[in-house]
């Protein structure tokens, strides 16, 4: 970590030029949707070697998984984490509602869940088992009825035992042995065996994210995903041990996280640093966790945790930690950040899986105007309204106006021939 760098460089920096990837990924798109499974099997064998004739997983398939994971114990762990997400989660349900004004106006608002939902769940180097099930619990919370999810499968056809189990308590049978943006292609326009979806959600590589972009609009996305990040603000009483930590289970996602150290207190810098040392010793990511602090990490001094806060609220981090004194004190300092977490015992990967706040979070600065995924990404709202004949009356002079002031006569018509 750097010491006072400038943290224009780290603020500014976006996943690798997509651009560069961006030509093809469309040209795979656009395959897609022109040959349909065709396209879609060629794309399998060609990248993840899989030739299997039918998509769908088979139901004896996710049984034996779920015996499995039944056997080992590692149901129990997914169950207790859909509990704890449905704790959280269910707080962010809403509710339709109506008004009744007294000259006889009702407006009011209807709540819907999204029909058809498709989560895609990276099957490469790392099973997100824990982000599917953060995908899928506020998802069934909504109240979608359709959810399907999105996985490459290996050579041999199969899919990790771990997401077939996650699956399952969450009550998904359908699971599609697609991945990458052709996967993301076909969730979005349909084809002749997968029907097509109105949202798309979840994590996944440059090529998914960059497809997941393209298709926006078309349907709907959680939101574009960049790498990930960490923000401590900490005092004289913080832990360096603990901090080091932290930051190092942040850098470990990829090259390019970042892991910033915000503090009072000059001393902790020179011990964190000491203590990353001590720690990646023993770690097994070392290179690219090394790589992530050498390029995006850095160590800040203030004079005070008033300024500390500014310089979060100005980077608007993906992960925020408070470790000082009072650390739920200093909550309404903070504007900007996708989830926060208060206190020495809170480390940021407790949330990643267990805690029961949702991990999947607005990166890059984005948590200044995105918010984490929760139950109102699944929702849709309509208006209504009904106006009787004399509350109309009351208003259609200065509608007709209005209409006029714009220069759309056929709007006012609309008002006039309501009263000729």
């Amino acid at each position: 970590m750097q010491l006072n760098r400038d943290l224009t460089a780290i603020k500014n920096r976006k996943a690798k030029a997509d651009e560069s990837i961006t030509a093809s990924v469309s040209e795979i798109i656009s395959d897609v949707r022109k040959n349909g499974d065709e396209a879609v099997r060629r794309y399998a064998e060609k990248f993840d070697g899989f030739t299997g004739a039918n998509f769908l997983v088979p139901g004896i398939e996710i049984s034996v998984a779920v015996q499995r994971g039944k056997k080992s114990g590692f149901t129990r762990i997914l169950q207790r984490t859909k509990e704890q997400l449905e704790f959280f989660h269910k707080n962010q349900i809403e509710k339709s509602w109506s008004v009744f004004k007294d000259n006889g106006v009702i407006m009011g608002q209807i709540v819907r869940p999204i029909e058809r939902v498709a989560i895609y769940a990276p099957g490469g180097t790392a099973v997100l088992t824990s982000s599917f099930l953060m995908c899928a619990i506020p998802a069934n919370l909504a109240g979608v009825k359709d959810i399907v999810v999105f996985t490459p499968a290996k050579a041999d056809g199969k899919v990790a035992d771990e997401l077939l189990q996650a699956a399952h308590v969450c009550g998904i049978s359908q699971i599609y042995k697609v991945g990458g943006p052709w996967a993301i292609a076909a969730a979005a326009y349909g084809t002749e065996s997968i029907p097509k979806v109105d949202k798309i959600v979840g994590p996944g590589g440059l090529p998914v994210v960059t497809a997941k972009r393209l298709v926006y609009g078309d349907v709907d996305i959680d939101l574009i995903a960049g790498p990930s990040d960490v923000l401590v603000i900490a005092d004289e009483t913080a832990n360096p041990k603990y901090i080091a930590a932290d930051l190092l289970s942040q850098a470990e996602h990829g090259v390019d996280s970042s892991s910033i150290l915000v503090t009072t207190c000059e001393k902790l810098i020179a011990e964190t640093e000491a203590e990353i040392e001590r720690q990646l010793s023993y770690l097994k990511r070392t290179d690219i966790t090394r790589k992530a602090l050498e390029d995006f990490g850095a160590a800040v001094f203030v004079k005070t945790l008033d300024e500390a806060f500014e310089i979060s609220n100005d980077m608007a981090p993906e992960h925020l930690e408070i470790l000082t004194t009072d650390p739920i004190s200093h909550l309404p300092k903070v504007k900007n950040a996708g989830s926060i977490f208060l206190g020495e015992n809170t480390p940021e990967p407790v949330a990643d899986y267990m805690s029961g706040t949702n991990h999947v979070l607005p990166t890059g600065g984005r948590a200044r105007f995105y918010s984490g995924l929760g139950v109102y990404n699944f929702i849709k709202y309509s208006a209504y309204s009904y106006y009787p004949r004399a509350a109309l009356a009351e208003l259609k002079d200065d509608v007709t106006t209005f209409a006029l002031s714009e220069g759309l006569d056929a709007h006012a018509n609309s008002i006039k021939v309501r009263f000729e």
